[in-house]
Order: C-alpha cells, then structure tokens, then sequence
C-alpha cells in the first residue's frame, strides 16, 4: 500500500476496535457482515468504484455507503463502514483489501472473546497445510471458473462439525476471493491470529513427529532469539530425514540433514 492507504487502513482498523469496545457479541456479526460487504463490493464494480472515488468527498462517500447498507447491516457494522469509505485511498482495491482484513480482525476478536482463537488459529495453519499438501484439493479450491458457492459447499461438506465455526466462516471467505496461493493466504490468517495475543508464528517442518516437550523447548530457544512469544506449528515431512527446518517470516533455520547435504554439496563443488 501506499502512506495514503496506509493512514486510512490505521484510521478503519481504529474504527474497527471503537465499534467493538464494551460489547461481547458485536464481534462475530461485524466480522460476517463486512464479509458480506466485500461480495457485494467484488460483484459491482461501480459501487466499489465510487466508494472509493477521492474526487468525491468523504463524507458524501459515506453518506452513499450509509444509504445503500443501512438497515441491513448492525449499527457497528455501519460505523466501521462508513469511516473507512470516507478515507483517502491510493487504489479501490486498497479500501476492498482492508474491508476484508477488519473482517477477519472482528472474527478473529470473537473467537479471542470466547477463548476458542488458539484452536481457530491451529485448525487454520492445519487446513493449509492440507490443502497445501493436496493438489487435487487446491485445485477445486482455487478454479476460478467454478462459482464461489460451489467452492464454499465445499469446504462446508469437508469442515462443518470439525472445526470452530469461526473458522469455517474466514476459510469461506479465502476460498471466495482466492488470490494467489491458498496456503499462504490460510498461513497469514494463522500468523493474524497469533498477533492478536502477541506472537510471532514458527511454521516448522520437522522429519519427525515432535513430542509436546520437544515443541516447548523449540518454543522457548525461539523466544530467547526473537525476543516475543512464538507459536510453533508443526508439519511432517519425511523428507528431511532428520532435523526441522523453521520458517519465521524472512527468516529461516535448517537444521535437517538434507539442508546439511546440500550445503556440504555446494561447499565441495
């Protein structure tokens, strides 16, 4: 983004926590209902277009946004709503883009309101990592000729009564709007999740099942590194032969026995 999408995400994200402050279920019905905000906006363009229009000024940008989803949505969904259409935005995608993540915030501080966000968080660095693991599935997932409902009923016959729902709604959404890869986009859920209660996220390939002490004193080594809690979420893969390999955003540490050949390889030729 841009500094001026930049200032107006900040100033949506601020709005976001004003509406939510003193109420316990306001959360999850935002979340859903900016979710819903954004496929109206992905189906009209001029809507979305003229929302974001900076030759028009804020407040009759928001004045529009108020008439079209007024009485539709809940008061708090309104307010969030119509602060981040008055902003001054570089892109219209940058306003579509940060209606999005204040959903997925507002979802995320309902699962944190009921104390279900670490099993949301878990249960979304683990549907990556199977769908990430299953081209088939990736595929479906992410055909862009299939209707957006096809793809959530879906994930609904594949999730429902397994997960939090919670989690099902934010995946609904990933696989709607899919952009890029789906992996990452689960991965950075998880990584939004784990900010929320003020960690940093490990994605951690080990050749071997790690027993819970092994995860701890990982957890711990990584802490004393970085200086903030970690999360650490695990993925099988044989293919190490010994040894993990830790991914933290740029970062990585290769401590398997292949990233030790390779090197050994490059070092002798």
């Amino acid at each position: 983004m841009y500094a001026a999408s930049r200032e107006a995400s900040s100033r949506s994200r601020e709005a976001l926590r004003a509406a939510l402050t003193g109420s316990d279920s306001a959360a999850a019905t935002t979340g859903s209902e900016l979710f819903a905000v954004v496929s109206v906006l992905d189906d009209q363009r001029s809507l979305r277009v003229a929302l974001a229009d900076v030759s028009v000024p804020g407040s009759a940008r928001a004045e529009l946004s108020e008439r079209i989803f007024g009485g539709k949505v809940s008061p708090a969904t309104v307010a969030v709503l119509t602060t981040a259409v008055a902003q001054h935005w570089s892109r219209t995608a940058d306003l579509v883009d940060t209606l999005v993540l204040l959903g997925q915030e507002a979802l995320l501080a309902s699962a944190s309101d009921s104390a279900r966000l670490d099993a949301v968080e878990d249960e979304l660095f683990r549907l990556g990592r199977i769908i990430a693991d299953n081209p088939e599935l990736e595929q479906a997932l992410s055909d862009r000729s299939k209707p957006a409902q096809a793809k959530r009923d879906l994930l609904d016959r594949l999730l429902t009564g397994k997960t939090e729902s919670i989690t099902l709604t934010l995946a609904e959404q990933v696989v709607s709007r899919q952009r890029g890869s789906l992996g990452a986009a689960f991965d950075d859920l998880s990584s939004l999740a784990a900010a929320r209660r003020e960690q940093i996220v490990a994605h951690v390939r080990a050749a071997v099942e790690l027993t819970e002490q092994q995860r701890d004193r990982l957890a711990g080594s990584l802490q004393r590194i970085y200086g903030k809690p970690v999360t650490v979420h695990v993925q099988v893969d044989a293919s190490l032969l010994s040894g993990l390999v830790v991914h933290i955003g740029d970062d990585v540490i290769d401590g398997s026995a292949t990233g030790r050949l390779e090197r050994l390889r490059r070092a002798l030729a």
